[in-house]
């Protein structure tokens, strides 16, 4: 065990973030080792434009539940992959409207095979006596009932 993992819960967001590096790192070989050249970073953009083939930036960025500067960096990386493409809104001028280019479209028709070996790999993976997908979920509900922030304000207050 290293530090870290010693540190039990104050790491937490430490050891979220090295397990979601891990599984994203391996993503990547797995799209690989299926001939695709794929970020797995992409996965919420490309994913989410496939099931909404039409969405403006701030849509998108709720969709994907990213910042907006977090939304417009992988926007850039992908349009310049031409994997995404953007015209501006006839309604709207300042708004840019995303959808999937012919080449991302083609992406995702190969990728589709592998989102089920994916998802068989990361069922099996997550598939434990405390199944981490549920858990994540009730974590997000937590959230969404109260902040972290407002729940450590509210244990200071209490002199904690």
């Amino acid at each position: 065990m290293n530090v870290i993992d010693e540190s039990g819960i104050l790491a937490i967001s430490t050891r979220l973030q090295r397990l979601s590096e891990q599984i994203r790192k391996e993503g990547f070989l797995v799209y690989a080792a299926n001939g695709i050249t794929f970020e797995p970073k992409w996965f919420p953009v490309i994913y989410t434009l496939h099931l909404k083939p039409v969405l403006s930036v701030v849509e998108l960025a709720a969709e994907i539940g990213y910042t907006h500067p977090s939304t417009i960096t992988l926007l850039k990386e992908l349009e310049k992959e031409k994997l995404i493409r953007s015209k501006k809104d006839k309604h709207d001028e300042r708004k840019r409207l995303l959808q999937l280019s012919d080449k991302g479209k083609k992406l995702v028709e190969q990728m589709q095979p592998v989102w089920g070996i994916i998802i068989a790999a990361i069922t099996e993976l997550t598939d434990t006596q405390n199944n981490l997908m549920k858990a994540i979920v009730e974590v997000e509900q937590q959230l969404q009932d109260q902040s972290f922030f407002e729940r450590a304000k509210a244990i200071m207050r209490k002199g904690h």
